[in-house]
């Protein structure tokens, strides 16, 4: 079973804009306005071009490890567009590292559709204007993926330069993280209250098929820093791992008690979401459709408004 973003802790495996709001206007299905005026906004999506030669890989890894081969914008579009989702914040997949070329080609080819997480090597010695360059772009996350070290970054003092910068430029840290991790940046936020950080994934909390508790209560404290967001997200690798996710209501509803529907968006994790079983459809669904003590505008800011104030209003 793949993780969240089929990115699990190893080195081999980590080794790692709108075209016109016309371009992804879709008439509503299975519900899609139910919740508001739609527009939904996707807030986690990889993608990639199976020309690897135009685009090519990092060193540490090999055509074998694109699964499934190809997931370019155009493919990306047939999945959301039928739920109503107009916009997207794209992650800088891993097999690139820190070759953009292909997401930022993507957010150019569509203005105002697209938003970016971007990786940094937050090591550089020209960081500032890394930062600065990276802003230009167009993006609005720093992507920060733990393999084991987050526990390093706490007194490292260029991880602390990137989180002193990154909001100077209206950048947000995104911590893909595992469980363990959390109280790593529950450390980091407490000496940068200022910098808005959405965790990916409920910190990967149920991935092992148990949602633990205890680490749910150190997720759910990470509420006190008011900058700090949380992704309800990659439905498909958490619990019990079957559609229609309702397993995962318990978990939704103690981090909507907690951070409040304004701090959390939905996000599908493309395309891992659409393998096998799983469809784009039963992800956005979980929100949209089937959890009772979410109100209508809780909805529009979990599905909409939370990664639109993050991710795309003016900085």
């Amino acid at each position: 079973m793949r993780t969240p973003d089929s990115m699990p802790i190893s080195r081999r495996q980590f080794g790692g804009c709108l075209a016109s709001a016309g371009l992804l206007a879709c008439s509503p299905s299975h519900g899609a306005n139910q919740a508001g005026d739609g527009g939904w906004i996707d807030a986690h999506v990889h993608v990639w071009h199976p020309d690897t030669n135009k685009y090519p890989l990092a060193p540490t890894f090999e055509v074998a490890d694109m699964q499934p081969a190809s997931f370019t914008a155009e493919e990306l579009f047939a999945q959301c567009r039928p739920s109503g989702v107009e916009q997207v914040v794209l992650i800088q997949m891993s097999f690139y590292e820190l070759d953009h070329r292909y997401m930022v080609e993507v957010m150019q080819s569509h203005p105002g559709v697209f938003s970016g997480v971007s990786l940094i090597d937050w090591h550089a010695a020209d960081i500032e204007d890394e930062v600065k360059r990276h802003a230009e772009l167009g993006m609005r996350g720093f992507r920060l993926h733990s393999r084991g070290d987050a526990n390093g970054w706490v007194d490292d003092p260029d991880m602390d330069r990137l989180w002193r910068l990154a909001p100077t430029h209206g950048i947000a840290i995104c911590p893909l993280i595992n469980p363990q991790d959390i109280t790593h940046v529950d450390t980091l936020c407490s000496k940068h209250p200022d910098t808005t950080v959405v965790v990916d994934h409920f910190a990967r909390i149920g991935l092992s098929g148990t949602i633990e508790g205890s680490r749910l209560d150190e997720l759910c404290r990470l509420s006190r820093f008011p900058n700090v967001h949380v992704k309800t997200s990659a439905f498909y690798a958490l619990g019990r791992k079957q559609p229609p996710y309702t397993d995962l209501i318990p978990m939704v509803q103690r981090v909507v008690d907690a951070f409040g529907p304004r701090r959390l968006m939905w996000a599908s994790d493309c395309p891992f979401q659409v393998q096998g079983e799983h469809t784009y459809e039963a992800s956005i669904a979980l929100i949209r459709d089937k959890i009772d003590f979410l109100s209508p505008s809780d909805k529009q800011w979990i599905l909409r408004d939370t990664a639109k104030r993050v991710f795309f209003d003016k900085a």
